[in-house]
């Protein structure tokens, strides 16, 4: 699947490795299953590691872990299953989470730009997207209601801004 980052599409570096499969030299990206049985193998590779996490996976079960991961994929299994956003909210906000968070599965353009403001940075696409398309996505709302991980001021903080202002 083509992988976008920094609006640019990118090479993936990180093999997946199967839970039963010997990992190879290099990035690799294990299940969650499998880091918490092989947890201090994995974490002494000198190689960055990343974890995929389902749908039904709350980040949280990681914890203080998050330090090992270069990478935490989300899985988004449809487009109703929602927990993605949270999920990559706890990251960010909640865990500390500085690595790359990837959207992974059924990751569509009217999603892009929400996934952007909840802390995702990496979003693997359809084959056939276009960059414009997603340089567009992500630039098709500049007023938000609710706040997010982004920073950018909501409707609430902005009104309040003017009132004070008008107010001086």
């Amino acid at each position: 699947m083509p992988l976008i980052k920094d609006n640019a599409f990118v090479e993936n570096t990180f093999a997946h490795v199967a839970d039963d499969e010997t990992p190879p030299e290099g990035a690799i990206v294990v299940s969650l299953k499998r880091w918490q049985a092989e947890r201090e193998t994995l974490a002494a590779r000198n190689a960055p590691l990343g974890i995929r996490l389902a749908s039904d996976q709350s980040p949280e079960t990681l914890g203080a872990d998050v330090t090992h991961f270069a990478l935490i994929e989300l899985e988004f299994p449809k487009f109703r299953d929602g927990r993605g956003y949270s999920y990559a909210r706890i990251l960010r906000q909640r865990l500390g989470f500085t690595g790359e968070i990837r959207a992974v599965g059924d990751v569509l353009r009217d999603q892009w730009l929400f996934m952007s403001r909840c802390g995702v940075d990496a979003f693997e696409v359809r084959p056939g997207t276009r960059l414009e398309d997603f340089r567009a996505a992500l630039a098709e709302q500049t007023v938000f209601y609710q706040p997010a991980s982004d920073c950018i001021r909501n409707v609430l903080d902005l009104r309040h801004t003017r009132t004070c202002a008008a107010a001086e």
